[in-house]
Formats: structure tokens, C-alpha cells, sequence
């Protein structure tokens, strides 16, 4: 009876040994996922650049149609314009001018459009906008002429998937631009500085088109009444309608 008694304590401190083993260690981790970081997908560039041509392309048959809709959706509503002069311009402008029928012109073209794709949101677009026979009607019914050349820059933005410009920036073509210019001659020895040619005086900037439904941005700018009705270039003169 003793010896059968010693046997099921032995037994029992056995198990208790192994259930302190065994019971008690702790839980291995079997959870191995691992984050890895999503890549940014790429741009679909030739698509991104057909859209922006042809909303770029759009500007002469919203100047023609006088499409105020149109800059309400192509335009951001916080978008900021750098006429030729200096003079800064925004959306409300562009509505203004485009609906009341302020700008026109005979003919309207765009040119070396080029476009820098920077991410699948934004983007620069660039060229040259030839205006011939334009015209713009200042708030004093006084008609500024808006023809000539200029080179423009618009950066867009996609929001919400929509393709909207949010800033722009233009400025006129001086005629013989591209032109080596003539070596200045040398002044005499000793010469007396009274006797120095005047300088050549400076070429008039082209008058600025009014920031108007431009083609492009870039080449509206807003009218500034002033003595002498100085023309801002109207919206980037865009793609001939």
C-alpha cells in the first residue's frame, strides 16, 4: 500500500513537472506578413498629352462661341496669370472678357506646343501664339489692337480628374528676335563723354491683349485703364478656330 501510494505521487510530480514545461511557454508568433509600399503608378503620358493639346486647342472656339462655361471648367478657381506687363490676372477675369465678347480677332494660331509631363497630376505646356487682326474692347468702348506674337507657359493640375490650368504666364515676341545683334563699335580714345551716340531707343512692347479668353492662360491679360490704353496679350493666342 506504501509503495503504490509512492507511485502515484511520483506520477503526479512528473506531470506537474512537465505542464510547468510545457504549459507555460510562451505562444510562438506565426504571423510573417510584412507591409511593402504600394508604387506610384506611371503615367499614361501620351494620353495626358492629347488632353492638354485639345483643351489647349479649345481657346479659339471658346473666345468665338464667347464659352464662359468652358473657362469655369478648364480654369482652377484659385488660378493665378502673369500678363506681359507685369500685371496679374485670375478666372473671374477670363469669364468676364470671354462672355461679354471683348476679345476677337481674324485669326487665332497655336504653335510649338510642346508638353512636360511631370506626374500622372500635373504638368507644363508651352508655345507660340500668332494673333492677326485681333481686337480688344476696353471697358471705355475705347478698342485696343492685340495682334502679333507671343510665348506662353501653363501649368496644369488634375483634380478630382479633372485637368484644370492653375497658373500662366505670357510674353510678346520682339520683331527680329532670334537676329544677331550688331557688335557696338568701340569708343574713340579720349573721346568726350557728350560725344557718345545715344542709345538706340527700345522697341515698344507689343500692347498687351486683355486677359480675355486667351488661348492659352499665358497670354490674357486683364485691362488696366490707364492714359494710354497699353494692350496686355489676350489669352494665349490659341489654335485658329
Amino acid at each position: 500500500m506504501k509503495r503504490h501510494f509512492s507511485v502515484v505521487v511520483l506520477a503526479m510530480a512528473t506531470a506537474l513537472l512537465a505542464f510547468s514545461q510545457f504549459g507555460c511557454a510562451s505562444p510562438q508568433n506565426t504571423n510573417t506578413s510584412t507591409v511593402t509600399a504600394t508604387p506610384e503608378p506611371t503615367p499614361d503620358k501620351a494620353a495626358i498629352e492629347a488632353e492638354l493639346t485639345r483643351i489647349e486647342n479649345d481657346w479659339p472656339r471658346i473666345i468665338k462661341e464667347h464659352d464662359g462655361a468652358a473657362i469655369r471648367r478648364m480654369e482652377a478657381d484659385d488660378a493665378v496669370f502673369v500678363y506681359p506687363d507685369g500685371s496679374l490676372g485670375d478666372k473671374a477675369q477670363d469669364i468676364k472678357d470671354t462672355e461679354s465678347g471683348a476679345l476677337s480677332a481674324d485669326s487665332w494660331e497655336v504653335a510649338d506646343v510642346k508638353v512636360n509631363v511631370l506626374d500622372k497630376d500635373s504638368a507644363v505646356v508651352t508655345g507660340r501664339s500668332i494673333v492677326k487682326g485681333g481686337k480688344y474692347k476696353m471697358p471705355d468702348g475705347r478698342v485696343q489692337d492685340i495682334s502679333g506674337t507671343y510665348r506662353w507657359v501653363d501649368t496644369f493640375a488634375r483634380r478630382n480628374g479633372q485637368w484644370q490650368v492653375v497658373a500662366g504666364a505670357a510674353t510678346p515676341v520682339q520683331k527680329g528676335a532670334g537676329a544677331t545683334p550688331t557688335p557696338k563699335a568701340s569708343p574713340s580714345p579720349g573721346a568726350s563723354p557728350a560725344s557718345k551716340a545715344a542709345p538706340s531707343p527700345r522697341a515698344t512692347l507689343s500692347p498687351r491683349v486683355t486677359p480675355s479668353p486667351r488661348v492659352t492662360p499665358a497670354l490674357k491679360g486683364t485691362p488696366v485703364p490707364k492714359p494710354s490704353p497699353a494692350m496686355r496679350p489676350a489669352p494665349t493666342p490659341a489654335k485658329t478656330p
